[in-house]
């Protein structure tokens, strides 16, 4: 029996038809709606919150595996605690279920976010900066700034390497943004949204990403076909310049590309904007701090381990937008 958190979710919902075609029995947490899935009615599904110690322990009977997807990707500064809720204590729940049950084992889908580097301030606004490379073995800066998600994304991971501390068979995921078919109005697939929409403008900057059927067959060959324990890895398909990408999308929606580069001085002003109407009005912000700077400084993921440990590569950028588009114009989101 394999278990997995976040079934509901861009990587859950492919996770779990792949882990029934191996022919395994599973059992999914999920929240609100049992999720219209491929393999949805063979799933023994559990409802809950993640933070449930008693229910994971419950939920865990039987077990093998675990899959950890489970996870807030949010950049409002209204979502802060609930980013510490569910990315932190949801994964030292998790961990401490995991620990009362000897010979599990777990697979957690952290962020390369939680590698730290490339933290950009305002001065480095107008500074062209030079590529930097990350990889695994980046180290987390305690001195620099950081935002709340990739923080919270770099406090997940202790509490997974104190499960492995005390003997708990565990290795970690660092996906960039996972792009596939799936809610619009949620996470990274709102970056096809607004290349559906039309917008005119986008902003400078380079964007790393990864197709949700490359993070899906990496982690069951880290999790299922291989027993290293301690050990994370980076998945990133590829990188290209915002702009590209949007344009990428509209073309193949057969729409008009964004044209009008917001400068970091716009950006910077927006961001301020943004953030005092949200806190006058409690409405989230459409541009935040985090996301202004985004992808101001290069920098490009490394995934050569992964690759190296698994025999496989990534699906083109190309191919994974293609996809992508096609799977949205053929749903009811695009409708």
């Amino acid at each position: 029996m394999v278990f997995v958190t976040g079934g509901s979710g861009l990587v859950g919902s492919f996770l779990i038809p792949a882990l029934v075609g191996r022919g395994l029995m599973v059992r999914a947490m999920y929240r609100k709606q049992v999720p219209a899935i491929e393999a949805a009615e063979v799933v023994e599904w559990v409802e809950g919150d993640v933070r449930d110690s008693t229910l994971l322990k419950t939920s865990l009977e039987g077990v093998s595996h675990v899959f950890h997807c489970a996870g807030l990707v949010s950049y409002a500064p209204q979502d802060e605690e609930a980013l510490l809720q569910v990315n932190v204590e949801g994964t030292a729940a998790v961990v401490d279920a995991c620990l009362e049950r000897p010979g599990l084992r777990l697979c957690q889908v952290s962020s390369v976010a939680a590698l730290g580097g490339a933290v950009v301030g305002a001065e480095e606004a107008s500074v062209s900066l030079m590529p930097q490379v990350l990889d695994e073995k980046a180290k987390w800066d305690l001195g620099a700034e950081h935002g709340a998600y990739a923080t919270s994304k770099y406090l997940a991971e202790l509490e997974v390497w104190r499960g492995i501390s005390e003997g708990l068979s565990a290795i970690m995921v660092n996906p960039s943004v996972i792009l596939g078919p799936a809610d619009w109005n949620r996470s990274s697939t709102r970056l096809f949204r607004y290349a559906w929409e039309q917008h005119n403008f986008y902003t400078p900057g380079n964007i790393n990403v990864v197709d949700v059927r490359d993070v899906v067959d990496m982690m069951l060959h880290l999790a299922l076909d291989s027993d290293t324990s301690g050990e994370r890895y980076v998945l990133n398909g590829g990188t290209l310049p915002l702009k590209e990408f949007l344009s990428r999308a509209a073309a193949c929606f057969g729409k008009k590309p964004p044209a009008v580069a917001v400068p970091d001085w716009a950006a910077e002003t927006i961001w301020r904007l943004e953030h005092v109407r949200s806190v006058l009005t409690g409405a989230r912000p459409l541009i935040t701090k985090d996301t202004a700077r985004a992808g101001r400084r290069p920098v490009v993921y490394s995934a050569d381990k992964v690759q190296r440990a698994t025999g496989r590569s990534f699906r083109s950028l190309q191919e994974t937008i293609e996809w992508c588009c096609r799977e949205l114009v053929g749903s009811e989101i695009t409708k």
